[in-house]
């Protein structure tokens, strides 16, 4: 555990004095990302100090470059300019400490954008010179460059940059400043904007068509590892990393208590804090989900079996069988070596010497290496932290289900078989073709597949996701439900993978027309009373449908504008739907409300306040009606997913009262015209 060293700003100091004793106190006393850390280098590996799951033995570095050239991807980019980048260094350094983050790329995009704003705004990238205009500047460049989700994620981290700056008087004035990046919106149901936004966040029917045939053609390593994947992914709403730190041993067989029959399920560890879990499979995917296991455990059975025993003999080479003899020898021609390693032939085995600087002498019979090289330098290949692979849950290589031996899944380079590596994210987005356009070929390009159009299909292992999601709002499975089944431990989370269409969420409420058991209410009743079929009778019924902050609206407004505006619970024309968590939870509220009101009205009433009987009765149906919805809901009878509707509300006596006075008042001018005044 490093040491957590608190900087304290002093009074008698101006900004710049603190500013180079926070930068000395960084560079100095933190141990942060280690205590031989290159602080002056512009390209820190803190590989092992942010830990991403599902890397595989990817580095994780920080790259102090500028912003227009990170922004341009350069591999050697241009580093910020003094003192920023000494102070950036230094805040990385001390956030990690007291705020670490795995987004790192968000927090080193805010301190680029910043020093950006001060050389433009300011003509010097000093820190201290920051203020609301150069802050506001940063956010402008934020919005221009980046996308909406990682813009307002920059601009968070750019708003405890100024904090923090400000907080430890390290600008020359005071700074109080706040983001005014907004959250993008998610919520969008119709139109274009909607569209584009659910075909960004879901699989292309092309892509799910494809997958069934590439699962049942892939003999090759890599294509039996991918579509394993995504028949896994398209089982249970996962995300990549959690399935890539599957154990061996994650099957799990239990009989259902209210059914007694065989359920089939799988052991996860959520990777957004909910606690571990078995995720039930579908009856109709669970010999789907049986058999990609399987076929991963009949590709990586090899990589365990080495990872044991590099777990039992620490410090040793491991060697198979047949070549067991090679660990009395003291030296090893090329030709040996290369059997040792896996590699084709003496060539490439001189190659690998001289890319891992094992000397290799010369002798009569040809190049020869000393076993002892070969075997620290292998030895040394292991995977960091070995023989744990996920420090979270101590799982190890030799239990996990995706390890395999390096080079396994690549194409055009031989297997190294006493080297080990885990299935990394890339390698399976690679896979599904997120760089096919840049030469990588894919699963579904090898066996020949395409979008309609020609072009290559392409799918992250994230859409799957999104797409489960929207399939289980669609059929009716409560919030809550769905939180659980992905792995959530907030469900206001679901809103971001719901993308059911307008049109699929009418057809839902036309389904539940003339079911006894899924409606409820007056519309439960209109098919009893018509002649027509069905699914005609329920397009008339509900031509469309819009979201309410309780359910929906059915009510058609090309006929008439709404005449009960803000008053959904006194209109007939309101459906909820139970196992919507959040909206259920607006009920519920707004009944606590209503009681409230009603109890102010009664006392009003009481005192003899003019008007206060009218506010009585309002509130009391007000209160009647939330409190009937929120019954059924609770009704333990009533299934989740059932569409539910009041019946209209009773006339209060005092509006019978006022309509017949307003008749009596038309009927005495009839030279003047009135409204009909419904009742």
């Amino acid at each position: 555990m490093p040491d957590l060293i608190l900087f304290r700003p002093k009074a008698e100091l101006d900004a710049a004095g603190n500013l180079q004793g926070f930068i000395d106190s960084c560079r100095n006393d933190l141990t942060i990302f280690g205590v031989d850390l290159p602080f002056d280098e512009n390209s820190w590996d803190v590989t092992g100090w942010v830990e991403l799951k599902g890397r595989g033995g990817n580095r994780h570095r920080l790259l102090f470059g500028n912003l227009a050239t990170a922004v341009a991807n350069n591999k050697s980019p241009e580093p910020m300019g003094e003192p920023f980048l000494s102070f950036a260094k230094g805040y990385c350094r001390y956030m990690h400490g007291y705020r670490p983050t795995k987004a790192t790329a968000f927090r080193l995009a805010a301190l680029r954008v910043l020093e950006a704003a001060l050389v433009e705004m300011a003509g010097e990238a000093n820190p201290i010179l920051t203020d609301a205009s150069v802050l506001n500047r940063a956010a402008q460049l934020v919005a221009d460059k980046y996308l909406d989700a990682a813009a307002y994620r920059i601009g968070g981290q750019l708003e405890m940059l100024a904090t923090f700056m400000s907080e430890h008087k390290l600008t020359a004035v005071p700074v109080n400043w706040h983001s005014h990046i907004k959250r993008p919106g998610d919520t969008a149901r119709v139109g274009k904007e909607f569209d584009e936004h659910r075909k960004k966040k879901m699989p292309s029917q092309a892509a799910l068509d494809a997958l069934p045939q590439v699962y049942r053609m892939a003999t090759e390593p890599v294509d039996v590892i991918v579509s394993s994947v995504a028949a896994i992914l398209c089982a249970s709403p996962d995300r990549i990393s959690e399935v890539l730190t599957l154990s061996i041993d994650c099957e799990v067989w239990q009989k259902d208590r209210h059914t007694g029959k065989d359920v089939y399920g799988l052991r996860w560890w959520p990777a957004k804090g909910a606690d571990p879990m078995v995720k039930w499979i579908i009856p109709s995917m669970v010999g789907v989900v049986q058999e990609a296991i399987r076929k991963i455990r009949k590709v990586t059975d090899e990589a365990r079996k080495v990872a044991k025993w590099y777990e039992d003999h620490p410090g040793e080479l491991y060697l198979e069988k047949d070549i067991e003899h090679f660990r009395d020898q003291e030296r090893l021609s090329l030709h040996e070596l290369a059997d040792v390693i896996g590699l084709a032939d003496r060539g490439s085995a001189k190659a690998w010497c001289k890319s891992f600087k094992v000397k290799v002498t010369m002798e009569r019979g040809g190049g020869m290496v000393r076993f002892g090289d070969v075997q620290n330098t292998v030895t040394s290949m292991l995977p960091k932290g070995f023989p744990i692979l996920n420090q979270t849950n101590g799982l190890k290589y030799s239990e996990a289900l995706f390890v395999i031996r390096s080079n396994e899944l690549h194409q055009h380079q031989g297997t190294y078989k006493c080297v080990l590596e885990t299935v990394s994210i890339n390698q399976i987005n690679d896979g599904l073709g997120s760089r096919v356009e840049h030469g990588c070929a894919s699963t579904f390009s090898r066996f020949g597949f395409t979008e309609p159009d020609g072009r290559p299909i392409k799918v992250t292992t994230h859409q799957f996701r999104h797409y489960l999601n929207t399939l289980a709002q669609s059929g009716g499975m409560s919030q809550l439900d769905i939180a659980k089944w992905s792995g959530r431990k907030d469900i206001r989370q679901n809103a971001a993978y719901d993308h059911v269409t307008p049109g699929q969420m009418v057809q839902k409420i036309r389904d539940a027309i003339g079911d006894d058991g899924t409606v409820f209410g007056p519309i439960a009743e209109l098919s009893k009373k018509t002649l027509i079929p069905r699914d005609e009778f329920a397009r008339l019924v509900v031509p469309t449908a819009h979201t309410t902050d309780f359910g929906y609206c059915i009510h058609d407004y090309t006929m008439s504008p709404c005449q009960l505006h803000r008053d959904c619970i006194h209109c007939s024309d309101l459906i909820c739907v139970k196992g919507d968590e959040e909206k259920e939870r607006r009920l519920r509220q707004q009944l606590e409300e209503a009681r409230d009101l009603l109890r102010r009205a009664e006392e009003a009433s009481k005192d003899g306040y003019y008007g206060s009987d009218r506010w009585l009765e309002h509130h009391s149906s007000t209160v009647e009606r939330l409190s009937q919805l929120c019954s059924i809901i609770e009704d333990t009878k009533v299934p989740t997913g059932s569409v539910i509707q009041l019946a209209s509300p009773k006339a209060p006596a005092s509006r019978i009262a006022e309509n017949k006075k307003l008749r009596n008042i038309r009927g005495s001018l009839p030279d003047l015209e009135f409204p009909d005044v419904p009742f």
